[in-house]
């Protein structure tokens, strides 16, 4: 990233309500902390809790399985442990910065990878366009993709997770 690049993300950051702004290109580490910063560090826990607390879009999903019997939720239960065990063992590709995810180099095109499909480290998985730059975000583990969790053109926050990769896959 260059002088005219950083200075463009500054103030782009500056004219929107972010407090925080992480990047992380290999080596490259850029933090940018602005004055709604200092205001959510001083709020008090209750008025933080919420902004930092949201439910995982995958619990939603979820719910529509369990059956409506009086015995339900004692089988919900274990269900909802094993779930959790699977998730476990899964690893997380995560949005290295803040942008718009694609699953493909352009509309027309093919995705870069698809449910069942195998990775390796390095293996382009999808682009996340940043200030009009397109970044390809390659894979830092491997294994077999068993879900992908953010739709096509929509915005992902940097730490975000996209993909979810069975390592024994």
């Amino acid at each position: 990233m260059d002088y005219k690049e950083i200075q463009n993300l500054i103030k782009l950051i500056n004219n929107s309500n972010l407090a925080e702004f992480k990047m992380k290109d290999g080596d490259f580490r850029l933090t940018i902390r602005t004055k709604e910063y200092q205001k959510f560090i001083n709020a008090p826990a209750q008025a933080a809790a919420p902004v930092v607390v949201s439910p995982p879009p995958v619990a939603v999903q979820q719910e529509p399985q369990v059956q409506n019997t009086a015995a339900a939720p004692a089988q919900a239960a274990p269900e909802k442990s094993e779930a959790k065990e699977v998730k476990k063992e899964l690893l997380e590709i995560k949005s290295p910065i803040v942008g718009t995810f694609y699953r493909a180099s352009g509309p027309d095109k093919e995705p870069y990878v698809k449910i069942g499909d195998n990775i390796d480290v390095g293996t382009v998985v999808c682009i996340v366009e940043a200030m009009k730059l397109f970044n390809e975000i390659e894979s830092e583990v491997k294994g077999k993709i068993v879900d992908v969790l953010v739709e096509d053109a929509t915005p992902v926050e940097y730490d975000q997770v996209l993909f979810l990769v069975d390592p024994k896959g």
